[in-house]
């Protein structure tokens, strides 16, 4: 009988590896509402837990813009179905057969719980982490038997270096991946010592994810529906700080993604980018997180905290946009948004001043200052990359712009605090519309 029965076994196991069915893990692993898995293949996808302990997996990018639908809810519809929400556009997905009532469709996968184990339907093998490829691989080429048994080895790892904690690019994505702000935070300020103490001294390269997590109990409303008010009450105040503080987390994220999205990055000339690169955006993610904790405190002080009004991702557009594009990404998230960051900042300072919030107002001159320095890290690494493939600095950056950039830049321009950050007016007002 134990010849037989183990010859079953293993009959049972081919049929597994045949038939396409992953492994993903015990199901008392699923804690989650959703889980991301990435494919081999590109095509994650978001493993769903429903609290009637029912399981299903669709596509985890959300067929209208790339959402991340694993940082989406779950909510039941009018007929009874349930779906899943992409948290930009609420565009909803039905679990079931991932239609939607805006007439776009999801993919859905099948899925199995069998002896205290998930089983997702799917001939490319998964992974809880980004998949790293190896020297002279051919994704294309390789056999589902390679594939699978891969998978068998270790499901859930991918080929990393041999001590990732020694790799700048495996904290830069943690960061990345952590949903807690504070944790966040307090993970910055660990690395930034340990960078600076020489106690990581590996770049290493790892994919970062195509966005930050981010809390499940936030409110995430589009752009434009932010209010944040004039100053001129205590709860306008309370929205101006709670909107600073989001645009901080998302500048941690910033700084983490371009450390690790760029790892690798070549010039034209073939060299990488020298370590110096790396600590100045490490410096630049360490002054965000102080930032943060400044106006998370002040938040706290007021009665309310982070968190306690609606939030918005739009900040990561420009992430998103550039993220194939080191000079493109210098120009417009170092060189146009926290160059506009400088210009807001006199107006924002006279209204807390106006209402006598002097321990708010020490609180902006601190990030003012820092801000100027992050400009002149965007402004100098722009300048050293077009400078060493020999681009003419200020035709690149006024050919950048408008590309990654809708419409015109718009005055009042502080030109003070701009020229500070080494940002004279030749460089953005050719890029007002003209009168």
């Amino acid at each position: 009988m134990e010849g037989i029965r183990e010859d079953l076994v293993s009959a049972l196991k081919e049929v597994v590896i045949n038939s396409n069915w992953q492994c993903v893990g015990k199901k008392e692993s699923f804690k989650a509402t959703c889980t991301k898995f990435y494919s081999e293949d590109g095509e994650h996808i978001v493993l769903i837990h429903t609290d009637e302990d029912k399981f299903y997996a669709m596509d985890s990018s959300c067929p209208h813009e790339g959402g991340p639908l694993e940082q989406g809810d779950i909510e039941e519809l009018c007929s009874g179905r349930l779906a899943l929400t992409c948290p930009w556009h609420y565009f909803e997905f039905c679990l079931d057969d991932g239609s939607s009532s805006t007439g776009l469709q999801n993919h859905v996968y099948e899925v199995k719980v069998y002896d205290g184990k998930v089983y997702i339907q799917t001939q490319n093998a998964l992974s809880l982490t980004p998949w790293k490829e190896s020297a002279g691989a051919d994704p294309e080429g390789s056999s589902k038997e390679t594939r699978s048994s891969k998978a068998q080895m270790n499901p859930m790892q991918t080929q990393q270096d041999p001590n990732p904690e020694n790799s700048l690019t495996y904290w830069a994505t943690k960061i990345l991946r952590t949903a807690d702000p504070q944790e966040k935070v307090k993970l910055t300020q660990q690395v930034q010592t340990l960078w600076e103490s020489g106690k990581i001294t590996e770049i290493g390269e790892i994919d970062p994810p195509d966005q930050p997590s981010r809390k499940e109990n936030l409110t995430i409303v589009q752009p434009g529906r932010i209010k944040r008010g004039k100053g001129g009450t205590l709860a306008s105040r309370i929205a101006l700080l709670h909107s600073m503080a989001n645009i901080e987390q998302w500048a941690i994220d910033l700084s983490w993604d371009i450390v690790a999205r760029f790892a690798g990055f070549k010039l034209h000339t073939g060299e990488t980018l020298p370590r110096e690169f790396f600590s100045d955006f490490i410096k630049v993610a360490g002054d965000e997180a102080m930032h943060y904790c400044l106006l998370e405190k002040r938040l706290l002080e007021l009665g309310s905290g982070f968190g306690a009004l609606p939030v918005h991702n739009g900040l990561w557009q420009s992430a998103s946009d550039t993220a194939n594009d080191l000079l493109g990404r210098l120009a417009i998230v170092h060189m146009v948004h926290e160059a506009r960051g400088l210009d807001v900042h006199p107006q924002t300072l006279q209204r807390f001043s106006a209402q006598g919030d002097e321990s708010t107002v020490a609180i902006l001159e601190v990030i003012y200052r820092d801000e100027i320095t992050h400009v002149a890290a965007g402004l100098k690494w722009f300048t050293y990359i077009c400078t060493k493939e020999q681009r003419d600095c200020l035709s690149t950056f006024h050919e950048l712009v408008p590309l990654y950039f809708k419409g015109y830049l718009k005055s009042p321009f502080n030109s003070e605090g701009r020229k500070s950050a080494g940002m004279s007016e030749e460089w953005y007002l050719p890029l007002v519309k003209p009168s």
